[in-house]
């Protein structure tokens, strides 16, 4: 994951991997069982994508890796269990609740992860909320593919140089052909702000500063994100809490911390985070 930029943004420039560990829950603990790495895609699917992810593990006991998802389509390709099987791909939607998977053996998977609006230009037919909580095999989402999906998945997975991987991923992607959209790109503008600027915190503000109704504002997120601009303005809140939680060196005063984000209380920050990461925030606090 070694790029140069502040590890402090939340945004890094347009084509860098971010490097930061929002949404992981126990990083430490994940990154200290497996190799995990960002890739840029090809300059030409930049627009529409945070980055590739690829993940390699090899583990002599199983374990439990927890994720609170990004509001941002995935498509996963991955080894299968049992070893034997045929490569697997998919496209997961939007993960409204805490994503667990159990790791076991050796295993891999290859990930791209679309920008928060950048799916729909890819599969322009689909409105992206119905993809929300779901996970698709690859002929439901893009039914006009060029090779058998087993067969792509096999192209993405199996070469032992990541490079290759990247390239493949690649490929994948741009025989996608996707098409120019200023609705997407309105949309990944609009989530770029709630993830950058901490004063955004009414759905309603949000729609004024980009000339919408909140109820245009809304159909545009349903179409284009998969999930409304008050769970996104939540989701960033919580993931904030969570790395100030996880990294901090010292005790939190998270009455001040709720306040920089946004809550009215301490009380709904403990709630939002313990009902979205499933501990109370003080579980991840330095002892």
């Amino acid at each position: 994951m070694e790029s140069a930029y502040d590890p402090d943004m939340d945004t890094p420039p347009p084509g860098t991997p971010r490097r930061d560990t929002r949404g992981i829950v126990d990083a430490a603990g994940l990154l200290s069982r497996v190799r995990f790495r960002r890739h840029a895609p090809a300059e030409a699917l930049r627009p529409y994508l945070e980055h590739y992810w690829l993940i390699d593990w090899d583990l002599p006991e199983p374990y439990a890796s927890h994720v609170v998802p990004h509001p941002s389509v995935n498509v996963v390709f991955e080894t299968p269990e049992p070893p034997a099987s045929l490569p697997t791909g998919e496209v997961a939607g939007i993960g409204l609740g805490l994503f667990t998977k159990k790791l076991t053996g050796r295993g891999r998977v290859c990930g791209v992860q679309f920008r928060p609006g950048g799916f729909r230009p890819f599969a322009p037919h689909l409105k992206v909320a119905s993809l929300t909580g779901h996970r698709r095999p690859l002929p439901e989402v893009f039914p006009h593919l060029a090779a058998p999906p087993d067969e792509t998945a096999r192209r993405i997975v199996t070469p032992e140089d990541e490079h290759a991987r990247v390239a493949a991923l690649d490929a994948f992607l741009t025989a996608l052909c996707p098409a120019p959209d200023p609705r997407a790109d309105l949309a990944m503008t609009l989530v770029d702000r709630v993830r950058e600027d901490r004063s955004v915190r009414r759905v309603a503000a949000l729609a004024g500063a980009a000339g919408l109704s909140v109820r245009s504002l809304q159909r545009l997120f349903a179409t284009y994100v998969g999930v409304g601009p008050k769970w996104i303005i939540l989701r960033y809140r919580i993931h904030e809490a969570l790395e100030q939680a996880e990294s901090a060196p010292h005790a939190i005063d998270w009455a001040d911390l709720a306040a920089s984000l946004g809550y009215a209380d301490q009380a709904h920050l403990v709630r939002d985070f313990t009902a979205t990461v499933g501990v109370p925030p003080t579980a991840y606090a330095p002892h």
